[in-house]
């Protein structure tokens, strides 16, 4: 067995145990070797996600397991997306997403952000439990012209509003499309908030994103996430449907 292919072995097997730290070292030394993202993507992070899946679906997995091993994901993730970005087309626009304050819930808007990255857009994560200033700072620092924000507790999701008047109040709420998600928002209470647009997932949040720049005069291209990765996001997120009524 070669070098590569012990690598895309091994993060088959550290995704699938959660180990994130073991992901990280194994992303990186493919990286110096010279394998490509899309080969660590499709040939080992993505299936060890599908069969995290399959696992949860048998219940030999549980919502921890489910967790971790997205989050190793994402630490591969991290490394590669900038190498993704590169080697495509000129991103279409900038997109800035987070958790609002007082909710660390992510691996949804983790989801949504490779899907956005995969379509052509330029992803600022702010991560979790985001405020208001913070949020303020970087859309002043990147100018994004999409802005979307998530919320898994229904004591969080108000912090929708509390942002959106921030924007007004700045002056910038017409220059900014907002677009919000999360397990427990619905239509009706994003055009309660006052917010442009709701995506119910990871596939519809790239259409909304789409929709917007094409609004405001960004070229969107063919904008085309490909069919594996759509298929993997899909995948994780019926996963944590399923699982989400025993999250806490």
């Amino acid at each position: 067995m070669s070098r590569e292919q012990e690598i895309k072995q091994g993060l088959f097997d550290n995704t699938l145990t959660g180990n994130r730290k073991a992901v990280e070292e194994l992303t990186n030394e493919g990286v110096a070797l010279g394998m490509t993202p899309m080969d660590m993507l499709f040939g080992a992070l993505i299936p060890s996600l599908q069969e995290v899946g399959r696992r949860f679906e048998v219940g030999d997995y549980f919502v921890p397991e489910m967790l971790v091993a997205a989050k190793a994901m994402q630490g591969a993730m991290t490394i590669l997306r900038p190498l993704l970005v590169a080697s495509g087309a000129k991103p279409i626009a900038t997109v800035l997403m987070f958790t609002v304050k007082g909710d660390v819930h992510d691996i949804g808007k983790n989801l949504c952000n490779i899907m956005l990255e995969g379509a052509g857009f330029t992803v600022i994560d702010l991560g979790v439990n985001c405020s208001t200033d913070k949020m303020m700072a970087a859309i002043k620092q990147h100018n994004p012209p999409i802005v979307g924000m998530s919320a898994f507790l229904t004591t969080t999701m108000p912090v929708f509003k509390v942002n959106i008047e921030a924007l007004t109040k700045e002056g910038l709420r017409d220059k900014i499309r907002v677009m919000v998600g999360g397990a427990p928002v619905t239509q009706e209470y994003a055009n309660r908030m006052g917010a442009d647009g709701y995506a119910l997932d990871a596939n519809s949040t790239v259409r909304l994103a789409k929709q917007f720049a094409a609004e405001m005069g960004y070229d969107v291209g063919d904008g085309q996430v490909k069919k594996e990765l759509s298929d993997a996001v899909q995948a994780v997120e019926e996963m944590m449907n399923k699982a989400e009524v025993h999250e806490t």
